[in-house]
């Protein structure tokens, strides 16, 4: 035949490409996950309208080509191990399910977020077994960025950020007091607000820095040194932006300084930052980002791991006790989330001794948010020597998506209003405490509790607990939340004024439930 009537060798499919070794193991892993990614499908959704909608959260769009990438650049390395599954994976599995399911039913986020991301990489360990899982392992614990955390973070970063600012400040010569987040300055009020916190440049440059620590350095000290470099150093410079700001509206005015930190001091100043870090660090990276880290042959020698090894089950097995697990999971789930207890149909504020309800004309209003609850009460009580203190008590028959007593953004402090968080405390009884400012000079207190069974407490974490207990016996309970607030007036302390109230009211345990329980 001649030459030019030679066919040319077929191209190999996708599956050709796959060790036969490897095809059934992954046919079996892509079945797992998707049978964990409808059963948590509420959660990837919530996380993905967060790296989608919320700045703080953008970077995170970055790390599924990220996995992705690790995972290619360890292909060849892979290849010369052989999967297999084990029961220890299982347990795992369950472990990462447990997580997932006290998160949904505590309507704790976090957890059920994590709980998901878990349970995708316990399936890994579970059908591919450990010698792949340690091969994998980087690349599977980078998942853990796919959570969205930080929240928990902004009030301490703001505090972090207003003394460093205020230290800069007067290290600059100009003249300022603090109060909390507040900077008063002879060219007007500054605040330190939830969005100068920095905290969406820390999480992003965490994510980069764990990245960069592990595909660029070799030495654990080297990682170690990098990755602190890469916390401290976005904090202190936020500190500086902030200053800056304070700085140029000395002399420009406040208007100009705002815009100008908005151009300026958002990416670029931080890009410039990360630009620095990753400069002072470049001399000392020992290693490509392409090679792979790991030595496939080594890890199959590796002695450490034969006794798991030796737990290894059927792929098959495997597969349907990773299902068996996921559907009593979500069974539970489901029961234990439609739980509802059952509330009056009307509520009213009780008579309190020495105290009467007024009619109240505050200089600026004030109402807490609670939203989905079934019932509010707000009301003004005034005694004899002129105290007054603003009620507010909100009732839920079941907490859940959308009816959040303790969720960020319910309660005392309400966004996009004229009133700002000054500081806050945990009170000597536990209630939790926020001092308030608006106009400049309008001061409030408000305590915040949480009312649930027997449970009283100011904690939306001890909250979150006596909900799941009751979950998972499957007990329906009433939650409550009472905020009692007072403004600050000349020789009546907010403090010391709602104080007074609380003594005439008795324990507000049982206070709460006479409401609760009214017809």
């Amino acid at each position: 035949m001649p030459p030019e009537a030679t066919l040319a060798a077929p191209r190999p499919s996708w599956r050709d490409r796959i060790a036969p070794a490897w095809r059934q193991p992954l046919l079996r892993l892509a079945l797992l996950w998707s049978a964990i990614l409808l059963v948590t499908l509420r959660d990837w959704f919530a996380m993905a309208e967060q790296w989608w909608n919320i700045s703080t959260y953008n970077h995170v769009l970055l790390v599924p080509p990220i996995i992705a990438l690790l995972v290619w650049f360890r292909r060849e390395e892979l290849a010369k191990l052989a999967p297999r599954a084990g029961w220890p994976g299982l347990l795992a599995l369950a472990g990462a399910l447990a997580l997932w399911f006290l998160g949904t039913i505590g309507e704790v986020n976090s957890f059920s977020q994590l709980g998901a991301v878990a349970a995708l990489q316990a399936s890994v360990v579970t059908l591919l077994g450990p010698r792949v899982a340690v091969g994998l392992l980087f690349p599977l614990g980078y998942m853990l960025f796919l959570v969205p955390f930080g929240d928990e973070l902004v009030p301490a970063l703001q505090m972090i950020t207003a003394k460093i600012t205020i230290a800069l400040t007067h290290w600059s010569g100009i003249p300022a007091e603090i109060d909390g987040v507040f900077i008063d300055t002879p060219a007007g009020l500054f605040e330190v607000a939830e969005a100068c916190s920095g905290v969406k440049f820390l999480i992003a440059m965490i994510a980069l820095g764990v990245l960069v620590a592990q595909s660029c350095f070799r030495s654990w000290q080297r990682r170690a040194l990098f990755l602190a470099v890469c916390v401290i150093v976005p904090i202190i410079a936020n500190g500086i932006r902030a200053w800056g700001t304070i700085y140029i509206a000395q002399s420009q005015g406040v208007e100009f300084a705002a815009g100008f930190d908005h151009i300026f001091y958002g990416w670029v100043f931080f890009g410039i930052v990360i630009a620095i870090v990753l400069a002072a660090g470049w001399r000392w990276f020992d290693r490509s980002p392409e090679d792979p880290g790991i030595d496939g042959e080594a890890l199959a020698r590796m002695p450490g791991l034969d006794a798991l090894e030796r737990l290894s089950i059927c792929g098959n097995r495997a597969l349907l006790g990773g299902a068996a697990l996921i559907a009593l999971f979500a069974v539970w789930a489901m029961l234990a989330s439609r739980l509802e207890a059952r509330l009056p149909e009307t509520v009213s504020l009780p008579q309190v001794p020495g105290w009467q309800l007024s009619e109240s004309r505050p200089e600026l209003a004030w109402l807490p948010r609670a939203a989905g609850a079934d019932h509010r009460l707000l009301g003004t009580y005034r005694n004899a020597a002129g105290q007054e203190v603003e009620v507010f008590l909100a009732l839920y028959s079941a907490q859940g998506e959308g009816r959040e007593p303790s969720a960020p953004n319910e309660g005392a402090l309400v966004p996009e209003t004229d009133w700002r968080w000054l500081s806050g405390e945990t009170g000597p009884d536990g209630a939790k405490v926020d001092r308030l400012f608006a106009l400049g000079r309008i001061r409030r207190t408000a305590e915040t509790r949480y009312r649930q069974g027997d449970l009283l407490t100011g904690s939306a974490t001890d909250l979150k607990l006596a909900t799941i207990a009751d979950r998972l016996a499957l007990r329906a309970e009433p939650a409550a939340m009472l905020i009692l607030s007072a403004v600050e007036q000349k020789g009546q302390p907010a403090p010391e004024v709602i104080v007074t109230f609380r003594r005439s009211t008795g324990p507000l345990g049982p206070w709460i439930d006479r409401i609760a329980q009214s017809r």
